[in-house]
């Protein structure tokens, strides 16, 4: 696949709902209170129930993943947590994610993420490394 810096290489909004942080828990292990419990995530001081910050990355990394040849290898992926994806319980949250190429050289190309939640940015310096060969 070839890669040419600024080609947008996948978009998509991922419905999540209280029933996917509940099955993300299961499979993460991560049964912190704040995930599922409104009580909790209030006492704590927070707008309501969040996403896993993982779930959040695990989304954004596969909107990229789908969308490359099945043989691409990943060579690096990272993020930064700015904001957090708060989960209604009637109407779920919706986490859009933009995958463009930033940079290419002779080894990787770096693929750029821009993700958000309710039209706010919710993980920056979101980047994917992919080999070109």
């Amino acid at each position: 696949m070839g890669y040419t810096v600024g080609d947008v290489l996948a978009e998509r909004t991922v419905h999540v709902t209280r029933e996917s942080l509940v099955r993300y828990a299961g499979a993460s292990g991560d049964f912190n209170p704040i995930h599922y419990r409104d009580d909790v995530a209030a006492s704590v001081g927070l707008p309501g129930v969040l996403a896993h910050g993982m779930l959040t990355m695990g989304i954004a990394s596969s909107v990229v993943i789908s969308a490359l040849d099945p043989a691409t290898r990943v060579l690096d992926y990272g993020v930064r947590f700015t904001k957090p994806v708060v989960v209604d319980p009637v109407d779920g949250a919706d986490i859009h994610v933009v995958a463009t190429v930033g940079a290419v050289d002779e080894e990787a190309a770096r693929i750029d993420l821009k993700v958000t939640f309710d039209e706010t940015t919710v993980l920056v310096k979101a980047q994917l490394r992919v080999a070109v060969r």
